[in-house]
């Protein structure tokens, strides 16, 4: 069902995604029915239960402090346990570290390796001082063999200190939405300051997976490194091996946080991150949530990239009207019975004055699922349209063509 209605500045369209199909322009409905649809859908926002999964099936039992399962794709959170307890999260810290070096330094830079990189304790990659080493490798060294002397290297090369790249290190995790982090160096040796969340590791590595340097990084099983003495890096990750669709990404222990896993595994056009902490049983622990969420949840293609969604009209343009396309494509993770329950509202102004630009974002589309937003994409100018000028006007006024 659609539903169409005006205010003053904006036109808002909710549609009941039983099945994907372009939206037009079905009229305007009376002042009596808006209400009445206003009054609803506050009723579904306000009284609707936010589920993670299917409302028939109990949680899994674990052995993991805290658990999460993310949709890599919009965020959806698909299970739970404890995700907002604050938990020492030992190695996987370097999927911040690896993002920040990707995103810094050029990858075929040869850095000089600071002296005070050298030697630190627990994993390496035997880096020596001075020793000029690629930035690519190091990023390899970094998630592969887990090199605290490589997180240490690229903590130097973009920000001088550790102290400094931490800082850049929280900025960037703040930005990502993960308020429940702190770090305090870049490789997850013990500290009582440096702690995150289940819930904030997923975000930072969905974030790091949206970056095609990583993400082949994330799911490489080997690396030779261009460099003399120790080159040979094997990824430690046993779910690259063991798991299929097993494409990442980042192990992790120390005595004090114990064994900590983020996993990510891609089935069809859906991949998932699970993340557990402080867990004796980690790989199995990872396949487990993953199996389940696989299972229960498949993906729904809302629409495409650049499908064309509405159209509205044009104010002084050569064209009176246009149509209005995503800017993105949404694929959405639903479990069974979820699909009739989505609802999309799209935000446009009423009337557009030209000229307009193709690809202009004129408005947005937000999709709903139980009254929890899921996503929101731009809309933009399907073309360019240039505005009337005086002759036009006159031309139109009196049916001239041409």
């Amino acid at each position: 069902m659609t539903i169409v209605l005006k205010r003053k500045n904006l036109r808002t369209i909710l549609l009941s995604n039983r099945r994907t199909v372009p939206l037009f322009d079905f009229g305007v409905i009376s002042m009596h029915k808006r209400r009445i649809c206003m009054i609803l859908v506050c009723i579904i926002s306000i009284t609707t239960t936010i589920s993670y999964g299917n409302e028939n099936d109990t949680q899994l039992e674990i052995s993991g402090q805290s658990a999460i399962v993310m949709d890599a794709g919009l965020g959806r959170v698909m299970y739970e346990k404890d995700i907002h307890k604050k938990l020492p999260m030992a190695s996987t810290t370097k999927i911040m570290t690896a993002l920040l070096a990707i995103e810094n330094i050029p990858l075929d830079k040869k850095i000089k390796i600071n002296p005070e990189a050298q030697g630190i304790e627990g994993s390496s990659i035997y880096l020596m001082a001075n020793e000029r080493v690629k930035a690519r490798d190091l990023i390899y060294g970094l998630m592969l063999r887990s090199g605290n002397d490589s997180a240490a290297a690229i903590a130097y090369e973009v920000s001088g200190s550790i102290e400094d790249f931490a800082k850049l290190m929280n900025n960037r995790a703040k930005k990502i939405g993960a308020k429940n982090t702190n770090f305090t160096n870049p490789h997850g040796l013990h500290d009582e300051n440096h702690y995150t969340t289940a819930y904030d590791l997923a975000l930072i590595t969905r974030e790091a997976l949206k970056n095609p340097v990583f993400k082949e990084v994330a799911k490489t099983k080997f690396w030779m490194a261009d460099r003399e003495g120790y080159k040979y890096f094997s990824n430690k990750n046993a779910i690259l091996d063991m798991y299929e669709g097993g494409d990442g990404v980042k192990i992790g222990y120390t005595m004090r946080a114990g064994r900590c896993l983020v996993a990510s595994a891609t089935r069809g056009n859906m991949q998932l991150i699970a993340v557990t902490l402080n867990d004796y049983n980690w790989f199995d622990t990872a396949a487990r949530l993953l199996d389940e969420s696989f299972s229960l949840y498949r993906p729904h293609t809302l629409f495409s990239e650049g499908q064309k969604i509405t159209k509205t009209g044009v104010l002084d343009g050569k064209s009176k009207e246009i149509y209005l396309n995503s800017f993105k494509g949404c694929i959405i993770p639903l479990a069974k019975g979820e699909r009739g329950k989505l609802l999309t509202v799209i935000d446009i102004p009423k009337i557009l004055r030209a000229p307009i630009e193709k690809g202009q974002s004129v408005g947005k589309m937000t999709t709903y699922l139980n009254g929890k937003i899921l996503n929101t994409t731009y809309l933009v100018a399907d073309k360019s349209i240039e505005k009337q000028s005086f002759k036009d006007k006159v031309k139109e006024f009196f049916g001239i063509a041409g």
